[in-house]
């Protein structure tokens, strides 16, 4: 049961609670008028300290879409943040008011701190660099509804894979089902940590290899999953207008790609996929970010236990 639960990490349910989850979000998807009263008489707080588009949208979406309401606040000076109040002291007044908190906060561990604190469920809606649970939920659900699985899949991961927290938390959370290969195709300043190839592939006897070029692997892929490489993380801009094109997705890399290949991004991008990709068909990150809203309802409602 998931009932009362809270969701910090994106191992903290197991593939069973996740198909869960699943099972309801596809249900939600066929079939979206069964659900409109489902969150009659909840309230879903959303406490964002630091800004969001997609992420806070879609939670409020979520909620007001299952026939619940929404409170919360999007920018912490509006709030008695702004006076000094502790994270600990705002969840305790909050799970006064609300039946179900989301919170993002860019000091790493917070939302672990507010679940210590609360009555009620709260959601890491993403904190700092370190976790983006519900965006992993939307990455494995927006897969296996298109894909059909989660297993057996060559997933090229490209960009940011040093600081990318979308891209550590789906290695994790993949690394429960079977026979998944990665390829890690990053410059050498923004390689996958050597921790995460150690306690995680490694450890799980998963095989992967690291690229520089894109063009040089993506024929081997059913899933690229995209990031942003960031100028900020080069320590020189000769290295980074160097190796900045190699991360550009345009129609003549996907020439070489499989016909069933899906690109995803958990957005915003900024120049790293070409607004030519937009109308292949394998071009799936706006698909992706519509399954964040039913993947957040399903969500909701086996926490909140109406489902």
């Amino acid at each position: 049961m998931l009932k009362g639960r809270s969701l910090i990490d994106p191992m903290d349910f197991n593939t069973e609670e996740l198909e869960e989850i699943f099972v309801l979000a596809r249900d939600i998807i066929k079939e979206p008028e069964k659900y409109i009263h489902l969150a009659e008489g909840k309230l879903l707080a959303t406490l964002f300290y630091e800004p969001s588009t997609r992420t806070r949208f879609s939670f409020e979406a979520a909620m007001l879409r299952l026939g619940g309401k929404v409170i919360g606040f999007s920018e912490p000076n509006s709030s008695s943040v702004s006076k000094g109040e502790t994270v600990a002291d705002t969840v305790r007044v909050v799970d006064c008011y609300a039946d179900i908190i989301a919170m993002r906060h860019p000091k790493e561990g917070s939302p672990k701190v507010a679940s210590m604190y609360s009555k009620v469920p709260i959601i890491n809606a993403g904190d700092g660099g370190h976790q983006h649970p519900t965006q992993t939920l939307t990455d494995l659900l927006t897969i296996k509804e298109i894909k059909g699985s989660l297993s057996g899949m060559t997933i090229g991961l490209c960009g940011d894979l040093k600081f990318g927290r979308t891209v550590h938390s789906l290695i994790k959370a993949l690394s429960r089902y079977d026979n998944n290969k990665y390829v890690l195709i990053s410059p050498y300043e923004l390689k996958l940590p050597d921790y995460i190839k150690k306690e995680v592939l490694a450890k799980n006897n998963i095989e992967f290899v690291e690229a520089q070029k894109l063009e040089d692997v993506i024929g081997k892929l059913d899933i690229l999953y995209m990031t942003r490489v960031q100028r900020e993380r080069f320590f020189n801009e000769e290295d980074y207008i160097r190796l900045k094109d190699s991360y550009i997705l345009d129609r003549s890399k996907l020439d070489n790609a499989k016909e069933d290949m899906i690109v995803l991004h958990p957005l915003p991008r900024v120049n790293e996929i070409a607004y030519e990709v937009d109308e292949d068909k394998r071009a799936c990150y706006f698909t992706q970010a519509q399954y964040g809203m039913y993947a957040r309802m399903a969500l909701i409602a086996k926490l909140l236990g109406v489902a």
